[in-house]
């Protein structure tokens, strides 16, 4: 009998005809809401333990007798702790899933946030800010391969956003509690309620988080692991992103850390409670962060790096008033501008990577940390030798490493797009 007479081929033509279901997440789809607070609440805890001494370094320069440039380590060593652990934990993400790491990582980082507040000198705060580093290493790339896994890929620089809009909410909030904690009670007491909040996301983020769908298990094996980095690293679109990410975070790691020392200083001289306040520009970032997938609709990825690099630097240069309704629109410029680039960057890291995307994002992190320690350590040396004009112009150096980098992407781009019209 042939197939035809028993409609065994109408059957596989049919099944063959159905596609796939496609079971990643999508706005107002079963499982993205909670997906999205989940994460939100995750950047949340990351930022406001990551940064939570950032407010508090002239009080803790009081306090130890130290300069800034060593107060400054106390946020250089958790960032610092980051960029060297993230790659790792990374790679454990791969192996044992994406929501077992970022769990993990919490719990350790919550844990070492409620030591914190007895340290009994600079050293022992540095070392526990280190650990604490190292512990959220396991969020960042974890989290933006999760998403990459779980999400349609529409929607996928939204919920990017969502999670960078966390970070800012984190910083935000952290500083400006610190901020007024600190002013009746000390920088002690200021970082222990941050690490009580922070318990309190962590639990929240773990009955939140859908469990994942897509998430296919690597190796472990440092062979492949090297492999995998290594072809990250050969692609020359990935590097120029993780020199943005880090030059951008220069910027921003500088200007936050050592704004307080201004802010304390003539003409100014505010309290520890309003300078902690200063920190609700962060609003912006919330703001410029979840934008983001409509600003590149609109220009395009390079185009929104341009216009972000753009409103950093005018913010800079704003900051250099004596006025302090010109300061806090710098200040408001440069957040905004920091945290769209950002977005921009690290959602097109997420899409750039086919393969390993769990390295290729902690690649990107690690750079982004880097350029954090880098922009805290060298920002406060150049205010100690010149001032806020000197850590300004070390935000206007790197932000011209942002334009040259794009320029020259956007060159290439061209470059390939005559030669395949050429061909």
């Amino acid at each position: 009998m042939s197939p035809a007479s028993t409609g065994a081929s109408t059957t596989v033509g049919a099944a063959a005809s159905v596609p796939a279901v496609d079971s990643r997440m999508s706005p107002g789809g079963p499982g993205y809401r909670r997906m999205s607070l989940a994460l939100f609440l995750a950047g949340v805890a990351t930022f406001a333990l990551l940064y939570s001494t950032q407010a508090l370094l002239p009080l803790i320069s009081g306090e130890f007798g130290v300069a800034a440039s060593d107060a400054s380590w106390t946020v250089a060593a958790a960032t610092g702790g980051l960029a060297l652990f993230v790659l790792p934990m990374s790679a454990l993400s791969e192996r044992f899933g994406r929501r077992t790491v970022m769990t993990a990582s919490l719990a350790v980082a919550v844990t070492v946030g409620l030591l914190v507040p007895f340290a009994p000198s600079l050293g022992v705060l540095v070392v526990l800010r280190a650990l604490q580093g190292a512990a959220l290493a396991g969020l960042p790339a974890s989290a933006t391969a999760y998403l990459a896994e779980e999400v349609s890929p529409r929607a996928l620089v939204t919920a990017i956003g969502l999670f960078v809009a966390g970070n800012s909410v984190g910083g935000m909030s952290g500083r400006v509690i610190t901020g007024w904690v600190a002013q009746e009670w000390g920088w002690r007491v200021a970082v222990g309620v941050i690490g009580a909040i922070a318990v309190a996301c962590a639990v929240a983020f773990r009955l939140l988080l859908p469990a994942p769908r897509n998430f296919k298990a690597g190796s472990l094996r440092p062979r492949v692991l090297a492999r995998t980095v290594r072809d990250h690293l050969s692609n020359p679109l990935l590097c120029r992103l993780y020199a943005i990410g880090a030059l951008f975070m220069t910027v921003f790691g500088g200007v936050y850390t050592v704004i307080g020392y201004r802010l304390t200083e003539a003409p100014f001289s505010l309290p520890q409670g309003i300078i902690g306040s200063i920190f609700l520009v962060y609003l912006v970032g919330t703001v410029s962060a979840s934008t983001a997938g409509r600003l590149v609709g609109r220009l395009g990825r390079r185009g929104a790096l341009y216009a972000a690099g753009g409103t950093t630097a005018t913010g800079l240069l704003l900051s250099l008033a004596g006025s302090l309704p010109l300061v806090l629109l710098g200040l408001v410029l440069i957040t905004g501008g920091f945290f769209a680039g950002h977005a921009v960057a690290s959602s097109a890291v997420s899409k750039t990577a086919t393969t390993g995307r769990a390295q290729a994002s902690a690649l990107y992190q690690s750079a982004y940390y880097i350029g954090s320690s880098a922009g805290s350590t060298v920002g406060a040396i150049a205010f100690h030798a010149g001032g806020w004009a000197g850590t300004v112009g070390v935000g206007l150096l790197a932000v011209l490493g942002v334009v040259t980098i794009t320029v020259f992407g956007t060159r290439a781009a061209r470059m390939r797009q005559r030669l395949a019209t050429a061909a």
